[in-house]
């Protein structure tokens, strides 16, 4: 095997897939990383049997070939060199990786005891590439991280020919739920590991579009020549549709980044659990929290505001997070009576089948 890449395309690529796929392996052949030289350039691929990454990166090929090497130190030699362009080829039981003035050897590994990458599974349908990973980016980042509850840590994944997918996840205290046309060929209700899908859509976002691939086990996103596959999560999600508000105490119609800028200026002045409270007034929100220790602090910020006037409060990361996710827009907080979820909604999100919804759930603010 014998190429000449561009570093800097090379060097994202395996970077890439070493995010990707655990950053512990204790099999050897399992860290390393399969590399293909064709006609069609370099092709990346590793696997944990769990999930498998297949990733295209543009090459010279001056010798077809397929290798194994380390993964891990092939990606941080290739972050390290400054030359433009890096020549691998395989120079015995070694693969150099050259630059002008430098040779860098890695060990081959034994190719034939790889398991190699699994194909992805059946195709389900196609989205367009960048709407679908930043509206996934939004939906996957309320996702739990405590693995104690694995159907928390997931995103659900849900559509069929002539409708539009939904994207679902929760860790309880928010739920994000996002619409998007797409072009579906068969039905499909799946939950995909929240961290590695949203990983993968970063990948996949520069393409114009993404194909999903679903069957019992296992998930995949599809574009170009490549591909990134990952066992389901084994349980599922409520139906979000029950945690839509249906009694609304007040509706607040107010613009995203004039309210999240006042939530980020007066949380300076939380402490303990960083509460903030809104208090709703005529024509505005009072912003606003304190402490012994800190001081305090608050904001008023104009608002179209209808019925009653309830004073919700907030954890602050959660408001700071969910108004960030439509900045730049006005928004609708419909906000219910007592500790039932607030559900922030774009005021123009409904056209071409486009939407986001997104709910946190209040709290007893400090002496409350």
């Amino acid at each position: 095997m014998d190429l000449t890449a561009t570093t800097a395309q090379l060097a994202s690529t395996v970077a890439d897939l070493v995010r990707l796929l655990p950053t512990k392996m204790y099999d050897p052949v399992l860290a390393g990383v399969l590399i293909t030289a064709d006609r069609d350039g370099v092709l990346v691929r590793g696997t944990d049997r769990e999930r498998g990454v297949r990733l295209r990166c543009a090459a010279t090929v001056h010798e077809d070939g397929q290798v194994l090497v380390p993964a891990k130190p092939l990606a941080e030699t290739l972050r390290a060199l400054e030359a433009p362009q890096v020549r691998l080829v395989v120079e015995g039981a070694r693969l150099a990786v050259r630059v002008p003035g430098g040779r860098f050897a890695l060990p081959l590994l034994e190719a034939d005891l790889h398991p190699g990458v699994a194909e992805p599974p059946a195709r389900v349908g196609e989205v367009d590439g960048p709407e679908f990973a930043g509206l996934l980016s939004v939906v996957a980042s309320v996702a739990s991280r405590d693995d104690a509850l694995p159907m928390l840590t997931g995103v659900r994944l849900r559509g069929g020919p002539g409708g539009p997918l939904s994207m679902v996840a929760t860790d309880r205290y928010r739920l994000a739920i996002a619409t998007l046309p797409w072009a579906g060929e068969s039905e499909v209700d799946a939950m995909v590991p929240a961290a590695l899908l949203v990983e993968a859509a970063k990948q996949a976002a520069s393409a114009e579009r993404v194909a999903l691939h679903v069957d019992g086990d296992r998930a995949g996103l599809v574009w170009d020549d490549s591909a990134i596959v990952t066992s389901l999560l084994a349980s599922t999600l409520p139906d979000e549709r029950k945690l839509l508000p249906s009694t609304v105490d007040a509706s607040v119609t107010v613009d995203a980044d004039a309210l999240a800028g006042a939530v980020r200026r007066v949380g300076l002045f939380s402490e303990g659990h960083a509460i903030v409270q809104l208090d709703l007034g005529d024509g505005e929100i009072r912003v606003h929290c304190g402490g012994q220790q800190v001081g305090e602090a608050e904001e008023l910020v104009k608002a179209e505001i209808t019925g009653g006037r309830p004073r919700p409060a907030y954890q602050l990361r959660y408001l700071s997070d969910a108004l960030k996710a439509f900045a730049h827009r006005q928004v609708t907080l419909a906000i219910q009576p007592g500790r039932r979820g607030t559900m922030i909604t774009d005021t123009a999100s409904n056209s071409g089948g486009r939407r986001l919804q997104y709910l946190v759930v209040p709290i007893l603010p400090q002496g409350g």
